[in-house]
């Protein structure tokens, strides 16, 4: 595990997991409760991410020879991670640079109407983002959302994977999961 991998880690155990008895967005009941906001809006915590999310992503394009145009994810837990790593991208490799954008839980009622804000077009090929998968269910609702839009997702980059099916559920879809950790590697 590289230095900022480790750093992160530390990070989200000191600001993001908790146990206890939690209700999950899911529904579901459970003894662990990841608040990645916590550590992705952290100015220390959205370095890391950048620098450990994009050399996941550039791992993944480099393997398996991917043209990769922009980023992102559902609103609210995707946006702080897909910045940091579009940033990093940006900063490290500029003829790479991922553009950046944002999924709406629903279309705007005013304006233009739009359900993805930000630097996406129809045709882009998109990795798409999450905090924390648990069911895999605002995951799926972002790559349907990107999908009806023109979208093409290559791959998924998730911060954390509870372990509880959601990873089975993307890629289910056709769609390759990349988690930075999963419940096992923070909880050892």
């Amino acid at each position: 595990m590289s230095d900022a991998a480790s750093a992160l880690k530390s990070l989200l155990l000191e600001k993001s997991v908790r146990t206890g008895t939690f209700t999950l967005a899911s529904g579901k009941e459970s003894d662990l409760y990841i608040d990645c906001r916590m550590t992705a809006m952290d100015p220390f915590g959205a370095s890391l991410i950048g620098q450990v999310g994009w050399a996941a992503v550039r791992e993944k394009i480099q393997a398996e020879g991917l043209e990769i145009d922009a980023i992102g994810g559902m609103t609210l837990g995707a946006d702080p991670i897909s910045l940091a790593v579009g940033m990093t991208s940006a900063s490290s490799h500029p003829d790479e640079a991922l553009q950046v954008f944002t999924v709406r839980k629903e279309p705007k009622g005013h304006g233009r109407g739009k359900q993805i804000e930000g630097n996406f077009s129809s045709g882009n090929t998109i990795v798409v983002v999450d905090d924390v998968i648990t069911t895999g269910g605002s995951t799926l609702k972002a790559i349907d959302a990107i999908e009806r839009e023109g979208g093409k997702v290559a791959f998924a980059l998730v911060l954390v994977d509870r372990e509880e099916g959601g990873r089975q559920a993307i890629e289910a879809r056709g769609i390759p999961v990349v988690a930075l950790y999963s419940r096992s590697t923070l909880l050892g």
